[in-house]
């Protein structure tokens, strides 16, 4: 004979064992929480009909749940593996309210086995696509430490982007990959809605991608984001460097701080130092000025696409200015940076001094407040730098000439007194330099 008491309270106990709330188990169910409530009270029991969704949510057998006891030699299943299919479908139907792109290049959305993206572009004579993958490193452990979800998406996607923009190429789609030990749906939610935000801000659309759920391979509540673009230029238009002459002229484009890169060697500091977390620097905690997502280029380069405005562009990420310059520098020419040109953003000089780091350290590990790199021609520097400080603070830090290595510094980051006013081509306010 069943028990209503008996398996309510086994209803209750298995509920809670699957993180889920009456609400969360009723939606699953598409039936209201207070029925959910009125079974775990022992009021009623659930209707034969919903025996075996219920049974499968809950990750037992029917048999089971009308004993209200689990078998002693029980059935292995892939829910009981921690990946449940229904709640992954209803991850999938969210997931599709958020992808809606008004592209009408993206032709299929959630659901198909791949994404279909028509490339068929008249006013390009020799389409070629680029691609590029991503992942926004150890920042975002700090993000999900610091409720930084969704921005950390932007982080990505603006990485992504900005990686192909350097070569002359339109972003059109981007494809994301979630991993997680278990997906909860409010975070998984977040991140889509912070992709595809992301997306649109870089005119390109988000067309798909993957979420794997591994719960013996990653540990609950971590995840792990990655994501691939891909994007078109005509093979004439490829911006590779291989155009820079002597004297063309080394533009810097200022970042908002250290972008997605340097976050080990910060995370490090703020272990032997955890009291900074809450310093302020520029009316800012240090959390928050770390925190800010990295900027995104597109719009303010792209206008000089397939033009002789740029003869290259160098996207300053992990290995700093020398690391990344160095790429688009052919070989016999060198690009001559004038380090005590360089703006340096407060935090930077607030992470040297706190960790007694170097200035050849800070130089490799941080973007020391330059995002991005332009060389240009001498003739169209003007209009060039005029056309980006629309966008972003932007200014010369050298020039290429002949010579062997690819990257040369000259000077030091010098000092700046904080108290001294700032020069009028700093839009940005008072910075500081190194020293």
């Amino acid at each position: 004979m069943l028990d209503n008491q008996k398996m309510g309270k086994f209803i209750c106990e298995q509920r809670k064992r699957n993180h889920l709330t009456q609400q969360q188990l009723a939606e699953e169910l598409g039936i209201t929480f207070q029925a959910v409530s009125k079974w775990e009270n022992g009021i009623v029991f659930p209707n034969i009909e919903i025996l075996p969704e219920l049974s499968r949510i809950l990750h037992v057998s029917v048999d089971e749940l009308l004993k209200a006891d689990i078998s002693n030699k029980e059935s292995l299943s892939y829910g009981k593996a921690g990946v449940d299919i229904a709640y992954s479908d209803s991850l999938k139907r969210d997931m599709a309210k958020l992808l809606v792109s008004e592209d009408a290049r993206v032709l299929n959305g959630v659901g198909p086995f791949a994404s279909l993206y028509d490339i068929d572009f008249e006013e390009i004579e020799k389409p070629t696509l680029v691609l590029k993958s991503e992942e926004p490193g150890s920042k975002q452990k700090l993000a999900m430490e610091y409720g930084y979800t969704e921005s950390i998406c932007h982080d990505m996607v603006n990485h992504l982007v900005n990686d192909i923009i350097v070569m002359g190429a339109k972003p059109l789609a981007v494809l994301d990959t979630i991993v997680c030990g278990k997906a909860e749906k409010d975070t998984i939610n977040t991140f889509v809605k912070g992709i595809a935000d992301a997306c649109r801000e870089n005119g390109c659309s988000l067309v798909g991608g993957e979420t794997s759920i591994q719960p013996q391979v990653v540990q609950e509540g971590t995840y792990i984001l990655s994501s691939t673009v891909v994007g078109i230029v005509d093979k004439s238009h490829v911006i590779d460097g291989s155009g820079v002459e002597e004297n063309d002229v080394v533009l810097a484009i200022e970042s908002n701080g250290l972008h997605t890169n340097g976050y080990s060697l910060v995370r490090l500091l703020m272990d032997r130092c955890p009291e900074i977390k809450l310093e302020r620097i520029g009316g800012l905690t240090f959390i928050e000025q770390i925190m800010k997502p990295h900027l995104p280029y597109y719009k303010c380069l792209r206008e000089f696409f397939g033009k002789d405005f740029c003869h290259g562009m160098a996207h300053i990420t992990g290995g700093g200015i020398e690391g990344n310059l160095c790429r688009i520098i052919p070989d016999g020419l060198c690009a001559a940076i004038d380090l005590s040109q360089i703006e340096v953003l407060p935090v930077f000089r607030f992470i040297k001094e706190k960790g007694n780091i170097s200035d050849r350290e800070m130089l490799s590990t941080f973007n020391c407040g330059v995002g991005m790199c332009v060389v240009v021609p001498p003739r169209h520097v003007e209009k060039v730098q005029s056309h980006i400080s629309r966008y972003y603070h932007c200014y010369p830090i050298g020039a290429v000439k002949r010579g062997a290595q690819k990257v040369e510094f000259c000077n030091q980051l010098m000092g700046m007194n904080p108290t001294t006013p700032a020069s009028k081509n700093m839009i940005m306010g008072t910075r500081y330099f190194l020293g």
